[in-house]
């Protein structure tokens, strides 16, 4: 395979750097129960929707007398009571460590709110390895859109969308590196089945985060187009 030159990596969170299932699902649950909200929201169907926004998620499920500006805020609080629930995927740090050392720019981009994912990134001892986080902003379009990506990518330094990998577990993590012009690779080991992946035509699938080093080192990789 030809060799990609890729000089900038931006990450996805949830389901591509931590498994952080179980602290989305239980604060979600205790927010709207702090709330006095009564809620259907199937485990396990909740899991397959993760890296959705909120209201998304909840247009899902048929949720719609909650006011979203109060359930964030509260939400947002309540997340940390069950942050270590979340566990990084094996080698994580290792492999940005690694991506660090030879010169690699490393990019958050999640649907987290700003502050919630550098509250994350702090928390874990992360913050320091990223050039550019961006969470959600007001007035920035979410993942689908390129936007986000884009305005990552500037603060980063990046050469340009081309030179740039957006690592994900989604099929918005795809669209968004699609639409901004950048390489995409879509990992198998988060909250979306391999098949649903494929159909989104990402130029890598991968099945652990340290063959990212082996997409950058020009290494024969899977590719499904």
């Amino acid at each position: 395979m030809e060799s990609k030159k890729i000089n900038c990596v931006v990450f996805d969170l949830d389901g591509t750097l931590f498994s952080s299932h179980e602290t989305i699902y239980r604060s979600t649950l205790k927010t709207f129960e702090l709330l006095g909200i009564k809620v259907d929201i199937p485990e396990k169907e909740f899991y397959d929707l993760i890296g959705l926004h909120f209201t998304d998620i909840f247009d899902k499920f048929g949720i719609k007398d909650y006011d979203f500006e109060i359930f964030i805020k509260h939400y947002k609080k309540i997340y940390f009571d069950f942050i270590d629930l979340s566990k990084a995927y094996p080698k994580m740090e290792e492999t940005l460590d690694r991506l660090k050392s030879r010169g690699v720019k490393l990019g958050l981009l999640t649907t987290k709110s700003q502050g919630q994912a550098e509250k994350i990134l702090t928390h874990f001892n992360l913050i320091e390895k990223f050039d550019g986080v961006m969470g959600r902003r007001e007035g920035i379009a979410n993942k689908p859109s390129a936007e986000p990506l884009l305005l990552v990518l500037k603060e980063m330094n990046c050469e340009s969308p081309s030179s740039a990998l957006m690592v994900g577990d989604s099929e918005i993590d795809v669209q968004c590196g699609k639409a901004a012009g950048a390489k995409t690779a879509a990992v198998t080991f988060g909250y979306r089945k391999r098949e649903a992946l494929l159909k989104e035509n990402p130029d890598y699938l991968i099945d652990e985060l340290p063959q990212v080093l082996s997409l950058l080192n020009g290494f024969e990789t899977e590719n499904t187009k």
